[in-house]
């Protein structure tokens, strides 16, 4: 009898081929590959070699609980033979006496996820054997030309999945500071997070085959992964909260990076984090698609829409103080909102509105009953094409809906004004392998004001309008109604109903830093050759940074008279120790004026948002960074207000740097202290680094700082 082909051990080549498929940084120590892109492998024999002409090699590979050949989650496909008709592909790369190296390919569409890899050898007149070679991961491949997420420019292919840090924006549109944050996607243990992750959602839950055939699609696993972020619907990794008491959990405000939060979901069993807002669920996201192998970049919109009721048109109340109304408001204007971008190609829309799609894993509203939103296409939200899949009405509201104000006085709802230009303002990312800001508001909006922005605001009203109940439209004003006076950086600006010839507006006199008082001039300025006495309520409250406003704890009033072409500047003060104890954890003050013309009915709103400023945290690296010595990195941190503050503890990160979450409980700080601290770490990975760091403590959250590091190879 003929001696049969027998494998005595394979070898899966992990180093080469992670380098060779970009997933190097993941792992050396297994099989990890991107779809649409040949790996190797070597099988050594026992007692002879192959011979194509006495032995037959069939590769099988299986992915999830249930691999079916109808459902291409398994393959079954032959060493150099074209015809078992599979997608998947084998060819010999080089026959020795003892081994056989094979180069293998999943296809390009193939099902992201764990596989098992086995192999049938049928010897002529000898038995046939099956062996068990081992188990791998397929990514999808934005290298890949063929695969539906594939980007171009290398340089946006290592900004979009190889970096592991970056910044997102926070504070308002006039006040732009970019907070780091520390990804991690190729952190320890992170792509097993990720596949869990899958393995969680509702979807696996109701029927696993069907799920994991369907993860060779990026729109799908977008959506996915969107709905498994937060919690609302499922055992997801963040759990929600906008409102005061953290006390449970972690602030929104402390988190430094996405690694400590998914560990925590993982080691706990998928109990959901507490607790994030939206730039932590857009960053635990970006975490999770890059690692996955989407291209994927963080998004910041200033102002942005949240429209409750699909009619594109945000409606706010005022009380005839200028009070945000919060018991009528429904709708809102989130000082800024974070969400995701993705790449990917969209086969179920017409060809141009591929390339950069909207996520949000924010649970705002539902979408087919989840709370997931997107993907969206960028250029559709822009077109105003707002019933093409998926959520486009949606995302268009939150870069370009109208706002309309009321007056809510005696009973009656008074119109105050329409803004055209409010909502969607410096929409940021990170630039590409720089640490600057990139604006990409023109890719949402045509510019405020422009015939091509209000035609396509007039194209997404008429298409929402004709998909909503007769009596479900509210009576809107012309979309394209205009008004004249503005206030630079104001929400809610001067009304067309109002003084027309009267400008108004506020100024702030001094930086406005966490700990100081707040002073502002209030301008105003007789454009006409009339008398004009004027009666105005000013009032300051603090929000959060979804709009929803605190009680008011400061008000005052001003009668100013003008004379024809006159100016004048009414000065006001908010002193810390008054608004101190009613702050909220955004540092978020509302100061407005409700004013009138007096012996007249018309009125006018003017308002201001201040964002208080901390400052920052000081890292200085002491040292070369080499991986596998030790690097000492100093800290320095300063408490900004004139009273002494306690429990502060001092959090530190940084990916290839550290392997955990570096704390330091530093107790309590004196007025006006600096702390000096120095950390030890040593860094096992080389490359560009950044160090992430915040101190908290019982009067703040997010004191932060970063300092970028290039760690050398190991001597």
């Amino acid at each position: 009898m003929a001696q049969g082909l027998e494998v005595s051990v394979s070898d899966f080549q992990f180093y080469q081929n992670n380098v060779q498929h970009h997933t190097d940084e993941i792992s050396f120590q297994r099989l990890i590959v991107r779809r649409g892109q040949a790996f190797s492998i070597t099988l050594y024999f026992k007692s002879r070699g192959f011979q194509s002409d006495m032995d037959k090699i069939i590769f099988i590979t299986e992915t999830g609980p249930k691999p079916d050949l109808s459902m291409g989650t398994r393959a079954v496909f032959s060493l150099e033979e074209q015809n078992f008709k599979s997608p998947w592909i084998a060819l010999i790369k080089s026959n020795g006496a003892n081994f056989l190296e094979v180069s293998l390919c999943a296809p390009p569409m193939a099902a992201i996820g764990q596989y098992l890899l086995k192999v049938h050898i049928e010897s002529f007149q000898g038995p046939v054997s099956a062996y068990h070679l081992g188990e791998f991961i397929v990514l999808f491949n934005p290298w890949c030309a063929a695969d539906e997420v594939y980007l171009e420019s290398e340089p946006q292919r290592q900004e979009y999945i190889m970096n592991d840090y970056g910044f997102i924006y926070q504070g308002n549109k006039n006040w732009i500071r970019p907070c780091p944050w520390n990804y991690g996607q190729f952190e320890e243990k992170i792509i097993d997070i990720c596949l869990k992750l899958l393995d969680r959602s509702l979807n696996f839950q109701v029927d696993p085959a069907i799920d994991c055939a369907l993860r060779g699609s990026s729109v799908y696993i977008s959506r996915v992964v969107s709905a498994m972020i937060n919690s609302n619907d499922d055992n997801g990794v963040l759990n929600g909260k906008w409102s005061e008491g953290y006390d449970d959990g972690i602030s929104p405000f402390e988190w430094n990076g996405s690694v400590a939060i998914l560990k925590q979901w993982f080691a706990t069993g998928g109990q959901p984090v507490k607790y994030g807002q939206c730039w932590v669920f857009a960053a635990v996201m970006c975490t999770v698609m890059r690692c996955l192998g989407i291209p994927t970049r963080v998004i910041t919109n200033f102002d942005s829409g949240h429209d409750t009721d699909g009619n594109l048109i945000i409606d706010a109340y005022y009380d005839h103080t200028g009070r945000i109304l919060e018991n009528k408001k429904k709708d809102s204007v989130w000082n800024f909102h974070v969400w995701n971008e993705c790449w990917m190609a969209r086969k179920d829309l017409p060809s141009k509105y591929g390339g950069w799609q909207l996520l949000d894993a924010t649970p705002q509203e539902t979408s087919n009953g989840v709370y997931c939103c997107g993907p969206a296409s960028v250029r559709a939200i822009k077109e105003g094409e707002v019933d093409l899949n998926y959520d486009t009405a949606f995302a268009f509201s939150m870069v370009n809906a109208d706002c309309v104000s009321w007056l809510v006085y005696g009973g009656k709802e008074e119109k105050l004004h329409r803004d055209t230009n409010l909502v969607g303002n410096f929409i940021s990312t990170k630039s590409v392998q720089s640490d600057e800001r990139e604006d990409v508001t023109e890719n949402y909006k045509y510019e405020e004001g422009s015939v091509q922005e209000r035609e396509a605001f007039l194209k997404a009203l008429q298409k929402v309008q004709s998909r909503r109940p007769p009596d479900s439209h509210r009576e809107h004003p012309n979309p394209v109604e205009p008004f004249t006076i503005t206030e630079e950086g104001n929400p809610h600006q001067i009304s067309p109903h109002g003084p027309k010839d009267v400008s108004v507006k506020f100024k702030l006199v001094d930086p406005t830093y966490m700990g100081l008082d707040i002073n502002f001039v209030l301008q105003t300025f007789n454009l006409v050759l009339k008398f004009k006495d004027l009666k105005l309520n000013l009032s300051a409250q603090s929000l959060l940074h979804d709009g929803s406003p605190l009680p008011v704890f400061w008000q005052d009033t001003a009668f100013i008279a003008l004379m024809p072409h006159e100016g004048k500047m009414y000065p006001g003060t908010i002193p810390y120790s008054q608004y101190s104890q009613f702050l909220s954890p955004d540092k978020l003050i509302r100061i407005s004026a409700l004013g009138e013309e007096m012996n007249s009915s018309e009125k006018f709103l003017v308002d201001k948002i201040i964002t208080l400023e901390l400052p920052s945290i000081e890292i200085d690296v002491l040292g070369e960074a080499i991986v596998g010595q030790i690097l000492s990195i100093q800290v320095t941190f300063e408490n900004p207000l004139s009273e002494e503050v306690g429990d502060c503890v001092l959090t530190v990160e940084g990916s290839g740097l550290f392997k955990k979450q570096m704390k330091i409980i530093t107790g309590t700080l004196k007025s006006k202290s600096k702390a000096r601290v120095t950390v030890k770490t040593v860094p096992f990975k080389s490359g560009q680094r950044q160090i992430q760091a915040n101190l908290k403590s019982n009067r703040f959250k997010d004191i932060k700082g970063y300092k970028n590091v290039n760690v050398a190879p190991e001597l």
